[in-house]
């Protein structure tokens, strides 16, 4: 299960206003259990997950819950200032951002580079599941915003791209 499955499959349960879910598929197993304003994601017997339930048709944020959990990234990851043409690729999980396969290869994408839809942009670690970090915009790499093996949060601006007109 991908984080985009994950996500959806949570957006659905609070629309639908369902307080416990559980899916097993293969080994992956996940357990979603709303009690009161928390939903609380298992995983196997990995760290527990938080969310808060958002207002109707917002996005589901997940905040890590552990005496390990990172403090928030430090000003200076912010996106350049709005400009006509620029899109944020957004982290969809909390987890370890990756910007190689692995350790001593080539980053998947550099400043300057130019990326198509679909294109793997880094690797987002999350419960031992490295998460493909895919563009969603065809364009040209401006900004990498995160550092490799930083810890990172959902809804955190990872690159910025300048669209193709």
């Amino acid at each position: 299960m991908n984080q985009k499955e994950l996500k959806e499959l949570i957006e659905f349960l609070i629309e639908k206003d369902i307080a416990e879910f559980e899916l097993e598929r293969g080994d992956v197993k996940v357990k979603i259990k709303r009690a009161g304003e928390h939903t609380v994601l298992h995983s196997h017997a990995e760290p527990r997950f938080y969310a808060v339930p958002p207002a109707p048709n917002a996005p589901i944020e997940i905040v890590a819950a552990s005496a390990a959990s990172p403090p928030p990234t430090a000003a200076g990851t912010a996106a350049p200032a709005p400009e006509e043409g620029l899109h944020t690729v957004k982290s969809p999980i909390v987890g370890t951002f990756y910007e190689a396969p692995s350790p001593g290869a080539p980053p998947f994408v550099k400043a300057g580079d130019s990326v198509e839809v679909g294109q793997v942009l880094c690797i987002v670690e999350a419960m031992k599941l490295l998460n493909e970090i895919e563009s969603d915009v065809a364009g040209e790499i401006v900004k990498k915003l995160a550092t490799n093996g930083q810890p990172i949060e959902y809804g955190q601006e990872l690159f910025v791209i300048r669209q193709k007109k």
